[in-house]
């Protein structure tokens, strides 16, 4: 492995020059995300430190201006969470921003990937990620299944009355049917909340809240034996 003489005196390889560019890339595409967004706002560097400030992190003109022109050594984290909430945009957006770059690094040492590749590795929406994101995936689904369910019963109670004021048989028909659905559709949504919750409790978490004419449907059962892991997909 080729290594070199640093600036300090010590020798370093070429893996910690990779890391070491490979951090001022990520730096770069952010300070660049936020001198875009900055633009298309119409802001000056000092809108958006005032836009900051108000947040409740200040973060000075002189500060951004120097991100913006690579003259900053570091950017931390709250700085680009409150960055973006600053520029209506999801941090996310910032380190990885779809559509305005090409392929990125997630991380030295690896080939380049796609921006949304790499958005949705950095979510934990890869599909391909172990079995550690269990409870990310529970509470996911939790969600999903709760949509599903106010969708659900919204559609029924539309059906219904579409029903009950249809002016011949043939819509009165059409609309039963689709009531019929919409209940099918609830039923699925209830069940893989029960079981979402179920397996969120079995490790001892407290699940989402729930409204409570949602939660008088959805809770009990508190445990369901017949769980398996397979269901909560």
């Amino acid at each position: 492995m080729t290594q070199h003489r640093s600036d300090h005196g010590y020798e370093k390889d070429d893996d910690e020059d990779d890391v070491l560019e490979w951090a001022d890339q990520v730096m770069a595409t952010v300070a660049a995300e936020v001198r875009r967004r900055r633009k298309e706002l119409g802001w000056s560097a000092q809108d958006l430190a005032d836009k900051c400030e108000e947040i409740g992190h200040p973060i000075p003109r002189n500060v951004i201006a120097n991100m913006e022109s690579g003259r900053r050594s570091n950017l931390p984290l709250v700085d680009v969470m409150v960055l973006a909430e600053a520029l209506n945009t999801p941090p996310i957006c910032l380190i990885y921003p779809v559509g305005y770059v090409d392929d990125v690094q997630r991380l030295p040492l690896q080939h380049p990937t796609s921006a949304l590749d790499a958005l949705s590795w950095f979510t934990g929406e890869n599909a391909e990620l172990g079995a550690d994101n269990d409870m990310l995936r529970y509470f996911r689904t939790h969600r999903a299944a709760e949509k599903q369910l106010r969708n659900a019963r919204r559609d029924e109670e539309y059906a219904r009355y579409h029903g009950e004021t249809a002016p011949n048989a043939e819509r009165k028909a059409e609309a039963l049917r689709a009531q019929a659905r919409a209940a099918e559709a609830a039923e699925d949504a209830k069940s893989r909340l029960r079981r979402a919750r179920a397996f969120i409790r079995k490790d001892g978490i407290t699940p989402p809240h729930l409204r409570p004419d949602l939660a008088a449907e959805v809770d009990p059962p508190r445990t369901d034996p017949n769980t398996t892991q397979e269901d909560i997909s």
